[in-house]
């Protein structure tokens, strides 16, 4: 079966928040194919890979990505035209040469990652094998075991995932206690279902975020993480034990003028006592996930949280190291997290 790449297409389409993406679709000389699309946050750190906008105010607010479309991607098709689709590390080495920049600036993160993933699938299904397995073939062939990770389900949310509710992002429920990913998922979709009763019984908004969590208003963030616990009790679970809880603040968001400004208790903050608001909270909640609990540039304040957190509680750095190499050694070096997403 010859699995050189053939050509490379693209096309503008809506993400699920009607904002515009990149598709790709990877097309191979035995006329297999694979497509791909790319995500976007609407939370992003200043240190991410850059993707790349039309900055057209007269089409979708300048979000628009037709010179991806139109320049990007037919410039990688020329780069990788005639590779072999199973070289993965090579078709990525290359793209990210061919751009030159640490942040993906020139051909665009979106571009790259659209025709990444596409090649990926377009190689698992001429391998005909599942995608999970083709990644691990190439990056991990020696790990023995497979090991699917507990989900994290994001089922209240705050900051720009939903104007109007509180400064934090994300309160997430884990069900470490699942035998299966099955049976995990069952127990976040009932305690979910809880979780709206529990708010509708109290007369708060049932309206959802960006990502599907309800958005109440209420007037704190331990109000957040009490009915939390009341949910997974109400759904038959033991708050600690079947379920934890998992937070993102996405901290660079309210961070302003050197300082952690939750509008929601009217507080303004430094990082020690910031730190100190999640100690209460994992002492009186079942918290044992943190991801960007400080801001993206507070290292300092990262290093004095795992000295006080890290031996129980999973500090995970997300904006703190945007996949960047460089970022990430210094995060070792630190000790500044325990856990990347």
């Amino acid at each position: 079966m010859n699995t050189s790449i053939s050509s490379i297409r693209s096309q503008e389409i809506l993400d699920s928040r009607g904002n515009p993406t990149v598709e790709a679709t990877v097309l191979l000389d035995c006329g297999i194919t694979g497509t791909a699309s790319v995500p976007s946050g609407a939370s992003t750190g200043i240190h991410e890979s850059q993707e790349l906008r039309d900055n057209d105010p007269k089409r979708y607010k300048g979000k628009g990505v037709l010179h991806v479309v139109e320049k990007s991607i037919p410039a990688i098709e020329t780069l990788l035209k005639g590779m072999s689709v199973n070289d993965q590390r090579a078709i990525d080495r290359n793209m990210i040469e061919l751009d030159g920049t640490p942040e993906k600036k020139v051909l665009g993160a979106n571009a790259i990652l659209a025709v990444s993933l596409a090649c990926a699938r377009a190689g698992a299904i001429a391998s005909d094998i599942p995608l999970y397995t083709y990644l691990r073939k190439i990056y991990w062939p020696d790990v023995a075991g497979w090991i699917l990770p507990v989900p994290q389900m994001n089922v209240l949310n705050g900051g720009k995932h939903a104007p109007g509710s509180v400064d934090m992002q994300e309160f997430m429920i884990m069900p470490v206690k699942a035998p299966s990913f099955v049976e995990a998922l069952r127990m976040g979709s009932q305690t979910y279902h809880a979780l709206k009763s529990l708010l509708l019984e109290k007369k708060l908004p049932v309206g959802v975020g960006d990502e599907g969590g309800f958005m109440p208003k209420v007037s704190s963030h331990e109000e957040m993480l009490t009915v939390l616990v009341d949910a997974i009790q109400l759904a038959g679970y033991e708050p600690g034990n079947d379920i934890v809880i998992g937070l993102d603040p996405a901290a660079s968001e309210f961070f302003e003028n050197g300082a952690y400004m939750l509008k929601t208790e009217n507080a303004t903050l430094t990082s020690s006592e910031l730190i100190a608001h999640y100690q209460s909270w994992t002492e009186k909640f079942p918290v044992v996930s943190i991801e960007d609990g400080l801001s993206e540039d507070d290292w300092d304040g990262f290093v004095d949280m795992m000295k006080k957190m890290g031996d129980r509680v999973q500090i995970v750095g997300d904006d703190l190291f945007v996949t960047h190499p460089d970022r990430l050694t210094k995060g070792i070096e630190l000790h500044a997290a325990n856990a990347i997403l």
